[in-house]
């Protein structure tokens, strides 16, 4: 087994691991890609400051994140088809989140179901549904996400119509796979994640597949997008969500002030400053560039959270430092689950935390409410580049 000393180490063995369609499915964002590259490349613009002879003991990561107990200020962010990533992966990355202490958000559009979850955990978890346009649905998958035990609920408000990923469509994603033949021709260099996914009967969209009808093809994302989502969502239709629910919510895919204000006002827990890992509107900002405006405006009004190209410890903190209350990873984790499983995204979690920890103790802070805009170098034109 190699040594694994940071996330970049999982996602080369991610990606000898998993077939093809489930890498480019993670590994990808919409058009040209832009804006997936700009979410990582923007964290590298911005430095750190270097401190001395600063007291680091005692020193502490924890936190609250809407009012929940966290390890360190990061959650579990909402991924589609983590249970083709790994066998069973959403009950896997469930586990490692509880064990580590921070929380778990399970998409929607999971292959395991939200009961097959609950069964596997002993603590809530969130549960995070998109706007789509059959409220009988939206009320049944509330209803069970509540008899479930979900503690939050996060809702995705930048899906409306689903983004063009080249890749998806160049490799038929679907789930299961479809047995082409490059399909199957790639799916013989993976036996191991093979053997695995045969000794599972967790293969289908399972919130979706036997508690819907009228969807043609339940194994494939952009049919389900194409027939359910809801292109005519607004602020009014968001609201009876969060009616409906009747619990902390968090909404997801905020990348406006206006909008932020708007999210705030509707009594958000919290909103997370996400432009959708770069997989929706190709040529947007990256989130880092726009939370620091976000977080000013609203950042006494609800808590502000960010997600995209978060990969290190010191991505988190510099999150933090621009207003952040805490940041969500999906890929990061992913790349855990299809490398090495549970294990795996317990691994993402162990490199992320001593990065955090010991970053932010040589910036001389011994705790994460101490952490701000004093503790990093901006580029004079980082946060006005754009007009």
């Amino acid at each position: 087994m190699p040594v694994i000393t940071c996330v970049d180490d999982l996602k080369r063995l991610y990606r000898r691991r998993v077939p093809r369609m489930f890498y480019d499915y993670a590994e990808s964002g919409s058009w040209t890609e832009q804006t997936f590259r700009d979410n990582v490349s923007d964290f590298a613009e911005i430095r750190l400051r270097q401190k001395i002879a600063v007291d680091m003991t005692g020193r502490s990561t924890a936190t609250t994140m809407i009012g929940q107990d966290v390890a360190m200020p990061v959650a579990l962010a909402p991924v589609g088809l983590t249970g083709m990533q790994n066998a069973d992966g959403e009950i896997k990355a469930a586990r490692a989140a509880e064990k580590f202490g921070v929380p778990f958000t399970l998409s929607t559009m999971s292959i395991c179901s939200i009961e097959d979850v609950a069964a596997h955990v002993s603590k809530p978890f969130w549960f995070q549904i998109y706007a789509l346009n059959d409220d009988a649905f939206n009320a049944a998958i509330i209803g069970r996400a509540k008899n479930a035990g979900c503690s939050a609920l996060v809702i995705t408000v930048d899906l409306q119509i689903l983004g063009q990923r080249h890749k998806d469509l160049k490799n038929g994603l679907s789930a299961p796979p479809k047995f082409t033949i490059p399909t199957m021709l790639n799916l013989a260099t993976k036996w191991g994640w093979g053997i695995e996914m045969l000794q599972t009967k967790r293969r289908f969209f399972g919130n979706i597949v036997g508690h819907v009808e009228g969807v043609s093809d339940p194994s494939s994302l952009s049919a389900w997008t194409a027939e359910k989502f809801d292109p005519a969502l607004n602020w009014d239709k968001i609201r009876k969500l969060m009616d409906m629910w009747g619990g902390k919510v968090i909404l997801k895919g905020i990348l406006d002030v206006a909008d932020a204000e708007k999210a705030a006002s509707l009594g958000a827990g919290a909103i997370v400053v996400s432009n959708h890992g770069g997989r929706q509107l190709d040529g947007a900002l990256s989130s880092i560039r726009m939370l620091p405006e976000i977080a000013a405006a609203v950042g006494n009004k609800t808590e502000v959270w960010m997600d995209g190209g978060v990969r290190t410890g010191q991505d988190v903190l510099k999150a933090v430092a621009l207003g952040a209350k805490g940041v969500m990873i999906g890929r990061a984790f992913v790349y855990g689950l299809g490398a090495m499983g549970e294990a795996g995204v317990t691994k993402a979690l162990e490199v992320i935390h001593k990065e955090l920890d010991t970053s932010m103790a040589l910036c001389g802070e011994t705790g994460l409410a101490d952490v701000g805009r004093h503790n990093v170098l901006i580029p004079k034109d980082f946060l006005d580049r754009y007009q």
